[in-house]
């Protein structure tokens, strides 16, 4: 019997065993995962889950059940020690298993602080895994002071989570901006004005010097020599691919685990999908940190393991929860020259068109469905409206998709 080993149980993993049974496989199907609970999403954790809106039960992905009438084999809290691209085999511990074909899908990890700047006190967080959030959820109590390190949609999303709990919040962003890496300015402007309504109190172009305590996290220091009070510190500066245990195996890698347009890795008969892929898009090679990404390459790796020879035509999409307001992004931005910004139809709705020359690039919808919508339409389309056509409050959005 063909036996199909999956390496890492989040949402690319989850999605490309239960496809492999959708479209047919009659053979083995093993999952290993290293955390001890079943595959859940990632994007409530920082928001429905830590604020208490949304159970445990409710995060997983598919019940436990599923994967048993499925006949796909989990190993959870099982993490995989070595590769042997040659034999054909995985080693879990001791344990020795022999695949057919192998997928990667072992997403990314945050960043962590230094131990050096006290990163390995008590009362440090990062923003990852439930562990992560079961860990950090008992010290978000009013009245507490957190210092939040790092101005991208992690740390904006605790900030909010912490502020509509009571916590008096402080975040720093050594960048000028928050948002610097992934939005234009008019977008930092627009979230900075939100948090800075619900009273966190944003630090821009100051990092993180140092955090002290005594075995617990109790004072930083910042770059710009001021002192804060904190009760606990979240970190969210960033995810790094997972790809330790691919380049231990002789797999390439490129700000990933290197694949091309099907999935497949530089080794025979090993593929990859989700966070940790780096994968060929229009003239170059990007990796996606989002759960439609994840979804969607699982699938499509998936059906080419079966031998569909089916290219991964990627239609990047995003988003982002803070207090009442849904961000939604479609494309990417990368290489802009010019945003227009448009008004949307509610009060304090928006959204920002993002343009490389004549052609749409991307758009940043706040509380505009519509906008986001009709953007992403757009730019799957190849269509690009004139900028003055998109800022002008006369324009019919919808018109311009016939």
């Amino acid at each position: 019997m063909p036996h199909i080993i999956v390496i890492g149980a989040g949402q690319a993993g989850a999605s490309l065993t239960a496809k492999l049974r959708n479209l047919g496989y009659e053979g083995d199907i093993t999952l290993i995962g290293e955390e001890t609970v079943l595959p859940y999403q990632r994007p409530p954790l920082s928001k429905g889950y830590l604020l208490g809106d949304i159970t445990r039960e409710r995060l997983f992905l598919r019940p436990e059940e599923f994967y048993q009438n499925q006949n796909i084999t989990l190993r959870l809290g099982s993490p995989v020690t070595a590769i042997d691209p040659v034999a054909k085999t995985v080693s879990i511990g001791d344990e020795t298993l022999t695949y057919d074909d192998l997928a990667l899908t072992t997403g990314s990890a945050p960043h962590h602080l230094p131990a050096s700047i006290g990163g390995e006190l008590q009362g440090v967080h990062v923003v990852r895994t439930l562990a992560d959030i079961d860990a950090m959820q008992p010290e978000f109590a009013a009245g507490k002071n957190v210092l939040i390190v790092g101005g991208g949609y992690i740390g904006l999303e605790a900030a909010a989570v912490a502020a509509k709990l009571g916590l008096n919040v402080t975040l720093v962003e050594m960048a000028d901006r928050i948002l610097q890496r992934v939005a234009a300015p008019e977008t930092s402007d627009y979230f900075r004005a939100l948090h800075t309504s619900h009273e966190v109190n944003i630090l821009e172009g100051v990092g993180l010097d140092h955090l002290s305590g005594d075995g617990r996290v109790t004072l930083a220091t910042l770059t710009n020599g001021d002192t804060l009070d904190v009760d606990f510190v979240i970190t969210g500066v960033g995810i790094k691919p997972a790809t330790a245990l691919a380049e231990s195996t002789g797999i390439m890698t490129d700000n990933g685990i290197k694949t091309d347009a099907q999935g497949r890795t530089s080794v025979a008969d090993i593929w990859a999908a989700g966070d940790c892929a780096s994968f060929p898009y229009r003239d170059t090679r990007i990796r996606l940190e989002s759960v439609p990404n994840a979804i969607d390459q699982a699938e499509v790796v998936a059906e080419n393991m079966l031998g569909a020879g089916k290219d991964y035509i990627a239609t990047p999409w995003f988003w982002s929860d803070q207090y009442d307001v849904k961000l939604q992004i479609a494309g990417l931005n990368t290489g802009y020259d010019t945003v227009v910004t448009r008004a949307g139809e509610k009060p304090g709705a928006q959204s920002h068109w993002y343009y490389r020359g004549d052609t749409l690039l991307a758009v940043d919808a706040m509380n505009d469905a519509r906008a986001y919508m009709i953007g992403k339409r757009l730019i799957e389309a190849g269509k690009s409206p004139a900028p003055e056509v998109i800022a002008s409050p006369e324009t019919d959005l919808k018109a311009l998709l016939k």
